[in-house]
């Protein structure tokens, strides 16, 4: 699969070699699987020419066809599952079960925006006054220039290229240094689905901020949709602040996961298993602090250190593996560090503690009891396969301590209690709720955060608005 994919940028439909070369790890093995293109900011520039020439014609193709295009390459990805999942699993690590789950989730962005491109709408209706008609449309913003994270590499470019082709504009995408090669796939099957020329642009790079600031600083730009790290969101923003250009970021997340004393224990522990351990707890929605009541925390953290603890891991690739390597050895010694800090404050160790030696980027899955509010993993994303315990005694104090974070991306709620569950929902300071429930991503639903996870939405209705302006024009009669 590895040899299959190009390895150069695609700028106005033509793949082109660079004279630099970005090496591509597996994070099992430490090895490199491939080199990809290393662009230039001169070739950043180009890919976007490319996209502004295309973006006319794309633009007024009909909204059918547009969908036709998105639901052609849908059916391409799941044709092509086991091929995805496997490049997913080589070059970012997680079992192949679950790659194949990004496959299925990620082309559903595909699906649903073919779909929504036919239902963009605008409105007629008489001003109050009389005597003017008031009319609205939706037209497409212009291009986009698309950056994309490592962890998600399928996903998080169907869930921005989808709208943005269905609006009707072209993109540049720029994928993460260490995941470059599914979102180089994605773009070859976009190419054989009937993308035209110039519309999909994908630009590789290990100078990701030489690259990105004069396309982001370029007047011709019109949009800006990131998904990383909130540090990095701020930059880009400042940058986008410029030339005041339409922006969607999702950010960092810090993800309270709150039981109850009426939660169904079994369901909580599944639920925790879900949001902590998809994708090695490498996402941004993945439980990151676990709230639970002092009546059944005890029980909780034994029931959720027996099932972490029996977690098998390993290479992505090889049978049985539930658990493959973080990303790099950064993010090892990451973990590690707050894990020592958690333990150094007080927290007792339930399962896990310790970097697994031998090639390649492991840590054992892990369960801390008692760990206290100020330890640093309470306010930093974990990005792995860690869950750190606290309690709680009032819904007033878990709902503060869930709330005590800068972010406000997704939030987790064990309760049998409907009044319970509907008040604590409204009071977390989240963008998305999973209640009893440990997986929140919907493509049908509208994915982000508020505070600082984030601007925008991504998926639902509501997504391909961010893709879109509104026209207004006044018709005197």
């Amino acid at each position: 699969m590895v040899d299959s994919v190009p390895k150069g940028l695609l700028i106005g439909g033509q793949w082109i070699a660079t004279s630099g070369a970005v090496p591509v790890e597996n994070p099992a093995t430490g090895g490199t699987l491939a080199e990809v293109a290393d662009a230039t900011p001169e070739q950043g520039i180009q890919a976007l020419d490319a996209a502004v020439a295309a973006g006319p014609a794309w633009a007024a193709t009909d909204p059918r066809e547009r969908g036709e295009v998105l639901r052609r390459a849908f059916e391409m990805l799941h044709a092509r599952a086991d091929d995805f999942a496997l490049l997913m699993t080589l070059e970012m690590g997680k079992p192949l079960a679950e790659a194949r789950g990004e496959v299925t989730y990620g082309a559903e962005f595909f699906r649903w925006f073919s779909e929504e491109a036919v239902r963009i709408a605008g409105r007629y209706s008489v001003a109050p006054s009389g005597g003017t008609r008031l009319l609205t449309m939706k037209q497409p913003v212009g291009p986009v220039y698309a950056i994309t994270p490592w962890n998600f590499p399928l996903a998080m470019g169907t869930r921005k290229i989808g709208p943005a082709l269905a609006a009707g504009c072209t993109v540049v995408v720029k994928p993460a240094a260490q995941t470059p090669l599914t979102t180089l796939a994605l773009a070859k099957v976009l190419q054989e689905a009937g993308v035209p020329d110039g519309v999909v642009n994908v630009i590789t790079t290990s100078h990701s901020g030489a690259v990105s600031q004069p396309i982001i600083a370029h007047p011709r730009l019109r949009k800006l949709t990131f998904t990383g790290s909130t540090e990095v969101g701020r930059t880009l923003i400042r940058e986008a602040a410029e030339r005041v250009l339409k922006v969607s970021m999702e950010l960092g997340g810090n993800a309270p996961f709150l039981v109850f004393d009426d939660a169904d224990l079994d369901r909580a522990v599944a639920g925790a298993m879900l949001a902590k351990m998809r994708n090695i707890g490498e996402a941004c929605t993945a439980a990151n602090r676990f709230i639970v009541h002092e009546s059944v925390a005890d029980e909780f953290g034994k029931r959720l250190a027996e099932r972490m603890g029996a977690l098998t891991v390993g290479s992505g690739i090889d049978d049985g593996v539930d658990v493959g390597p973080l990303v790099d050895s950064a993010a090892v010694a990451k973990v590690s560090e707050l894990v020592t800090d958690a333990v150094d404050a007080g927290a007792r160790v339930l399962t896990g503690n310790r970097v697994i030696d031998g090639p390649g980027h492991f840590y054992a899955p892990t369960v801390l009891h008692d760990v206290p509010p100020t330890a640093r993993m309470f306010a930093e994303e974990i990005f792995g396969p860690v869950a750190p315990i606290t309690t709680f005694a009032t819904d007033d104090e878990a709902i503060a301590l869930a709330n005590n974070t800068e972010f406000g991306l997704v939030s987790y709620a064990f309760t049998k209690d409907l009044t319970r569950a509907i008040t604590v929902a409204e009071r977390l300071e989240s963008g998305m709720v999973g209640l009893n429930q440990g997986i929140v991503s919907n493509p049908a639903a509208p994915f982000g955060g508020i505070k600082s996870s984030g601007l925008g939405r991504e998926g639902g209705p509501e997504g391909i608005e961010e893709y879109l302006e509104t026209k207004y024009v006044g018709l005197a009669l």
